[in-house]
């Protein structure tokens, strides 16, 4: 992972830091000083005085193995974050509501897991809810495998092959080469399904928020008797809009301004 600074006018030191906080991320665990080193192509020196940085202020710790880990610190950071983006996404899950009728929800890739970080709720009375900050698997959800289909198959394998395949209903894909055929379908279509894979009685349409800074989708949710098969030919639509309006105000750096 090599920084961009001349080509993009940011400050060095600054792309390097966060360098090592995604490696850090991306590991899901503690890496060494060496491997830090070789992720990131920084010289070890470099990479020492930095970790050491972000210990003293909590963004990192070094563990007992003489590894290193993100650091408590970045919770308050995500949880303030998470609240923002919250607030902006809202009015764009707002128009999926009006224009569905069902729960709208966006969430992010988190490791090997989706994490929901906003929901407007249906009107009706029967709805779907999940809470914000909940975690989810990526094979069974409609968010989930919004987020798989920008991924390459490989790493579908990897992520997937980290938390297991969990049967949740008797509709949920148990094997990899059976969900790399449903993301393979997804990517046709144009978007993700959820037939009661988590939850019986449960039908989710998805999609990827194209060029989002970090891989996100958007969703609605709803029984399967009222949200059916056939408003796909709506829905779908709908759907890749919202998620396009999202993603220009990503490029234009407005989230949470």
């Amino acid at each position: 992972m090599a920084s961009t600074s001349a080509a993009s006018g940011s400050v060095q030191s600054v792309d390097r830091v966060f360098d090592l906080l995604e490696v850090m991320a991306v590991a899901g665990g503690s890496l060494g000083l060496s491997e830090l080193a070789d992720r990131t192509n920084l010289p070890p020196p470099t990479v020492h005085r930095l970790v050491r940085s972000l210990v003293s202020r909590g963004y990192a710790r070094q563990l007992p193995g003489r590894g290193y880990a993100l650091g408590p610190k970045l919770i308050h950071l995500g949880e303030s974050a998470t609240k923002m983006i919250g607030a902006w996404a809202a009015p764009h899950l707002s128009d999926l509501v009006i224009g569905t009728g069902e729960t709208a929800n966006m969430a992010v890739l988190d490791g090997a897991m989706a994490v929901y970080v906003a929901q407007v709720p249906s009107p009706h009375a029967m709805r779907m809810f999940t809470e914000v900050g909940r975690r989810v698997h990526l094979h069974c959800t409609g968010v989930g495998k919004a987020l798989l289909l920008q991924l390459p198959d490989d790493t579908v394998r990897q992520l997937v092959g980290r938390v297991g395949m969990p049967a949740y209903t008797p509709n949920s894909h148990t094997d990899i080469d059976s969900l790399l055929a449903d993301l393979a379908e997804s990517r046709r279509r144009g978007y993700a399904l959820d037939e009661g894979e988590q939850e019986v009685g449960v039908r989710c349409f998805s999609v990827p928020v194209p060029d989002a800074p970090t891989p996100t989708a958007l969703s609605i949710s709803g029984p399967a008797a009222r949200l059916s098969i056939e408003s796909a030919d709506h829905n779908a639509p709908l759907l890749q809009r919202v998620a396009k309006d999202l993603s220009a105000e990503f490029g234009k750096g407005t989230v949470g301004g």
